[in-house]
């Protein structure tokens, strides 16, 4: 229990300096661009589409952009980081080590994790000079942002175990996780599509995760909040699995 403990520290730890040294290339482009969302999306259209759910178009696309924001650099962080780690062989020493996969999961969860909620803090610190909240709740926030985070870092993992190159780290987020964030809710309210395409829609996974980090700021949601815990509990369950499957047997990562 004391040398995982030691191993789970020294994970996070470095996985955290990791981004906080480079912190003007993994903290302040994410800040930035969301800041132009808020001012493109928020101040110039917004101001012409009107109210959305009851709420101005500002107040009601901000929880959307501090999720998106969360969970792409928590996969992002995760997957660059333990792909680097594989490519230079480090990788291997650290599975022939006593270090249980368990331990090797979670701190390099834990690190995605750190920096997606690090990111979300600013990104809701900026959108603050632009709009006002009045939470709707605080618990449903934080549990929807743990979790979130939680299953993107997880999915980073993931990634970088079947990554052959630094060029497929970046295949999913630009072919899958944008196109599924721009098409969860972000920029509008999924009950204004057709039922088809509103059953389609909840198809989308990040539709429950953003409606339900909308809900905790605004109090709306067009899905049901249960369905936001259910879908983000099985994925985590899934993926946590499936990574240490991986890691266990070290499929990808032993030469």
């Amino acid at each position: 229990m004391r040398l995982g403990w030691i191993a789970f520290c020294t994970i996070l730890r470095k996985e955290i300096r990791r981004f906080m040294r480079i912190w003007v290339q993994t903290i302040v482009p994410p800040v930035i661009t969301m800041t132009l969302y808020f001012v493109i999306f928020g101040q110039l259209i917004g101001s012409r589409i009107g109210e959305m759910g009851g709420f101005s178009y500002m107040q009601f696309i901000v929880p959307g952009l501090i999720m998106m924001s969360s969970l792409t650099n928590a996969f992002t962080n995760v997957a660059s980081s333990f792909y680097s780690t594989k490519f230079a062989r480090n990788v291997e020493e650290l599975l022939i080590s006593p270090t249980s996969p368990h331990v090797i999961i979670l701190g390099y969860m834990m690190g995605g994790m750190v920096r997606g909620i690090c990111i979300g803090v600013l990104v809701t610190v900026v959108s603050l000079l632009f709009v006002s909240f009045e939470i709707h709740a605080w618990s449903v926030i934080f549990v929807t942002l743990l979790l979130t985070t939680a299953t993107f870092a997880l999915g980073g993992l993931i990634n970088a175990v079947f990554a052959h190159s630094f060029d497929d780290i970046s295949i999913v987020p630009t072919f899958v996780l944008t196109p599924l964030t721009y098409l969860g809710g972000v920029f509008y309210s999924i009950a204004l599509l057709p039922p088809f395409w509103q059953a389609v829609s909840k198809l989308n996974p990040i539709v429950y995760m953003i409606n339900g980090f909308r809900y905790g700021f605004l109090g709306i949601s067009d899905v049901p909040l249960v369905y936001t815990f259910a879908v983000l509990s099985v994925f985590i369950l899934a993926l946590y699995g499936f990574a240490y499957y991986l890691i266990s047997r070290g499929i990808g990562l032993r030469s």
